[in-house]
């Protein structure tokens, strides 16, 4: 991952600056267009030590109002699905590529994500999770640095430097694609099974 410069970190590792640091590096957020159309800034939310780390696209009417990550249809559907990796939301963290709301719920556009995404990528620093878990198109190929669909990369762990990626499809399109639910409960379980068969250290997340 490429590191955003935050002043007083030129030369930071990782877990070297705190997720309120980034936040309050954020402020009120004016990089692209949507921070006009916004209700509310949209960070995360969830473990700072998380070993899980899940990332979707971005902010809908729901979250938008209450300027937390999957608080709609979608949030209770991965809440449902959490356990199939042994996961509960209270130990994984969650965030987006981009952290406002598209107007209408339209797909983010390029120079959205490339305004947002440093932000993203210091989260991923921050916190430094074992496992990186991509909600759907947007968050795969970011994370992949690909041009592929869900459709193709899921199924299987990929590893990108220190993290091991799990594609996966949107919980939003499992609620509209009824028949993708059992695909993405496969792929969570693959999650669970490599975090009992990879334990973690004492001191990984102190």
């Amino acid at each position: 991952m490429s590191v955003m410069h935050i002043p007083g970190h030129e030369h930071q590792g990782p877990r070297e600056v705190s997720l309120q640091e980034i936040r309050d590096l954020m402020g009120n957020c004016q990089l692209c267009p949507l921070g006009q159309t916004r209700t509310n800034l949209v960070f995360g939310v969830g473990n700072p030590h998380a070993r899980v780390m899940f990332v979707g696209e971005g902010p809908g009417r729901n979250e938008d109002l209450q300027g937390e990550p999957f608080v709609g249809a979608a949030g209770h559907k991965l809440d449902e699905l959490l356990s199939y990796a042994g996961l509960t939301r209270k130990e994984v963290y969650i965030a987006n590529v981009i952290k406002c709301r598209p107007p209408s719920n339209r797909n983010p556009r390029p120079e959205e994500i490339q305004a947002c995404s440093p932000f993203l990528r210091e989260q991923i620093r921050s916190i430094w999770p074992d496992v990186i878990v991509c909600l759907g198109n947007f968050a795969s190929q970011f994370v992949l640095r690909t041009g592929a669909g869900v459709m193709s990369l899921r199924g299987r762990l990929h590893q990108t430097g220190h993290f091991v990626v799990c594609p996966t499809f949107h919980p939003a399109a499992c609620l509209y694609h009824q028949e993708w639910e059992p695909l993405l409960i496969e792929d969570l379980t693959l999650v669970g099974n490599w975090l009992k068969e990879h334990p973690a250290k004492e001191d990984a997340h102190e």
